[in-house]
């Protein structure tokens, strides 16, 4: 081999290496990202983010992120189909003052109005999958118009007051703590992501969902049900909307005409920032995790340095524009194989 062949050699294994370590970055950006934010912080706040010195907030951003990630996580299942649910906000409010109203009127057990709660969400995304799988209509209007259909729901439910429910036959579950230390809904929260691991990496439901994602043509011709993909895939998010449901009423012991509705754009950042592609057909549930507390940690920081609840909004809406981007690159280093 001559001097110059073995110098191209050598030019593109350095350029493939180079590819392999930025494209390791870029699938695991949210993790990178979350490491630089505790060590920025740790450097602009000190005493309260030292983990030496302070180890139990980094143990309360699992419990501030808990409602929100389940929530992520059954959203972040129609995103991976090339899809988009908006009406997530709408069915955990929903289900969750069905619940309680039917828990507070005929004074059933708890735990059969978290069924209840379930039930309802569940059903919900099931009607938004049969509409998007059947009737072929777009996903993101019907998921808008079914939100602003149960927010109306909500405030009619309300009539824009709060309704209280603080019986500990109820509220225990978002109040209580395992072994006095950890919240039970931290618990939920990882299990919850486990079982959505195990669904998307392991059974034929998360094979169709990536391939649905990634051409839901080719995926029919080679036997996949598109249609009963996309209404499993919304049904799960109306599932887990109604869990989210349960775990912040019984958390705030109490529902109300804005319930949940801090959610909203949090959740689509959250599913972006950890590695969902908007345009369907990549994703994994440890990234989506990943940016659920990237996200919490970040707003919590901006708290902690004192700054205004805009400033809070005008972070979450730079990440998310950061997430575009970095989904962008990904996309752009697969089409380079």
């Amino acid at each position: 081999m001559s001097q110059a062949s073995a110098t191209n050699v050598k030019i593109e294994a350095h350029g493939l290496g180079g590819d392999r370590i930025a494209r390791a970055l870029i699938d695991n950006s949210v993790w990178v990202l979350l490491a630089l934010g505790v060590i920025i912080f740790m450097y602009l706040s000190p005493r309260f983010f030292n983990p030496f010195n302070n180890i139990q907030v980094y143990f309360n951003i699992p419990m501030q992120a808990s409602v929100m990630g389940v929530l992520t996580i059954g959203l972040a299942g129609t995103i991976l189909l090339g899809d988009i649910d908006l009406s997530c906000v709408g069915m955990m409010a929903v289900s969750a003052a069905s619940g309680v109203l039917i828990f507070k009127n005929f004074h059933i057990p708890g735990v059969l109005a978290y069924v209840i709660i379930v039930a309802v969400g569940t059903f919900l995304g099931f009607i938004n999958g049969l509409l998007i799988a059947k009737l072929k209509t777009v996903a993101l209007i019907e998921t808008l118009a079914m939100n602003t259909a149960l927010t109306g729901v909500v405030l009619a439910i309300t009539r824009g007051r709060t309704i209280t429910v603080s019986e500990p036959e109820y509220t225990w579950l978002g109040q209580s703590k395992a072994f006095g230390t950890i919240p039970y809904l931290v618990f939920i929260l990882f299990f919850v992501y486990i079982i959505m691991h195990i669904v998307w990496r392991k059974t034929a439901l998360g094979r169709s969902l990536y391939a649905v994602g990634g051409n839901a043509r080719c995926a029919r011709v080679s036997g996949i049900n598109v249609d009963r993909t996309r209404i499993a895939a919304f049904t799960i998010s109306g599932m887990c909307a109604g869990i989210a449901g349960i775990m912040l009423s019984s958390k705030m012991s109490s529902i109300n005409s804005v319930f949940g509705q801090t959610y909203g754009m949090d959740i689509i950042a959250a599913a972006v920032i950890g590695g969902t592609s908007l345009q369907g057909g990549i994703g994994k549930v440890s990234g989506i995790l990943g940016g659920v507390l990237l996200l919490n940690f970040i707003q919590v920081g901006l708290q902690v340095l004192g700054l205004d609840s805009y400033f809070v909004q005008m972070a979450t809406g730079l990440i998310i524009m950061l997430a575009v981007v970095i989904d962008s690159l990904r996309i752009r280093f697969q089409a380079r194989g």
